[in-house]
């Protein structure tokens, strides 16, 4: 699988004084989630597993993961509307407006999404993984170890 060109974040905030960011994605979820509507909110709640396919090019960084392994999976939620700013928690207008930095929805400036995984299986430069919420075709920026019980 290619890795996609890089991912350059957008203009930056009025009076930030940062530079751009970024990102190159480091792979690919396969999944049998297609559309954001049959995604469960969370992995926890009946989302499958799926295939995390590492670009060949950065195959050698999976070298020390094993089945059994917990890790937490950085994706680009490709799909999320970036101009939201308040959401309805869980998509519930009984509750009121939240930020979105007070949420995990998808929709936000720059949609990273986190996900803590177990690895089912590796399969040279292909991760099983799961559960997870993520539709197929969902790029990958980043794969780390969970360390410790503080790492949610």
């Amino acid at each position: 699988m290619p890795v996609k060109k890089s991912m350059a974040v957008p203009a930056r905030p009025r009076g930030l004084g940062v530079g751009r960011a970024e990102l190159r994605p480091i792979g690919v979820i396969r999944s049998s989630l297609t559309t954001r509507s049959a995604a469960p909110r969370q992995g926890s709640e009946g989302a499958p597993n799926a295939w995390l396919e590492v670009a060949r090019s950065v195959a050698p960084g999976l070298d020390g993961i094993q089945p059994g392994d917990q890790v937490i999976v950085l994706t680009w939620l490709h799909r999320a509307r970036r101009d939201r700013l308040k959401v309805y928690p869980r998509s519930d207008r009984a509750r009121p407006l939240t930020g979105v930095f007070a949420t995990r929805s998808p929709d936000r400036p720059n949609p990273v999404g986190l996900h803590r995984v177990t690895v089912r299986r590796v399969d040279g430069h292909r991760l099983l993984i799961g559960p997870i919420e993520a539709i197929d075709g969902t790029p990958v920026i980043d794969i780390k170890p969970v360390l410790g019980v503080s790492d949610a």
